[in-house]
C-alpha cells in the first residue's frame, strides 16, 4: 500500500501541480491555523465551523489541517495523495456548505459583501488537488525518496 501510495512519476508537470496547489492553499490554511494573511486564527476558525456552520469538532480540526498541514505536505511532496484528497475534501465541502449559494465568480468587482465569493476558486482548487490524487508528488519529492526513486 505505501508503495502505492508514494509511487510518482518523473514529469515535472506533476511537481508544477502540486506546487501551485500548495501556493494557493497555504495562505487559507495558514489564515485559519495561525491568523496569518488576515486570518482570524486556530481558536476563531473552529469557533466559526462548529457554531456558525455547525461541523462537528473532529471534521473542523481535519478541515483546518487538511488546509495548514495538507499544504506544508504538498510543498515538500510529502504524502502528496493524502494532502491533496484532504484539500479536495474541503473544497468540495466548502462549495456544498457555503459557497454554492453565492453563485460561481468569485467577487473581484466587489459588488457582493466581503466574504462573500462563488465557488470558481474550488474548482479549480479541486482539479489540482484530484491531477496529485492521480499522478502523484512528482519529481523533487519526498516520496519520491520514500519510494525509493533516486
Amino acid at each position: 500500500m505505501w508503495k502505492r501510495l508514494l509511487h510518482t512519476s518523473d514529469d515535472v508537470t506533476d511537481l508544477i501541480l502540486r506546487l501551485a496547489l500548495a501556493a494557493v492553499i497555504f495562505p487559507h490554511g495558514a489564515q485559519k491555523a495561525l491568523g496569518w494573511f488576515g486570518g482570524y486564527g486556530f481558536t476563531a476558525s473552529l469557533g466559526f465551523f462548529t457554531t456558525k456552520l455547525g461541523i462537528p469538532t473532529v471534521l473542523a480540526l481535519l478541515a483546518i489541517g487538511a488546509e495548514f498541514l495538507g499544504s506544508l505536505g504538498l510543498f515538500v511532496g510529502l504524502l502528496a495523495r493524502v494532502a491533496a484528497f484532504g484539500i479536495f475534501c474541503n473544497m468540495a465541502v466548502a462549495v456544498a456548505m457555503v459557497h454554492s449559494k453565492m453563485g460561481f465568480f468569485m467577487n473581484w468587482a466587489g459588488q457582493m459583501p466581503a466574504g462573500n465569493e462563488g465557488f470558481e476558486f474550488h474548482i479549480l482548487a479541486m482539479a489540482l488537488a484530484f491531477a496529485v490524487m492521480v499522478r502523484g508528488a512528482g519529481p523533487v519529492s519526498l516520496d519520491r525518496v520514500l519510494s525509493g526513486k533516486r
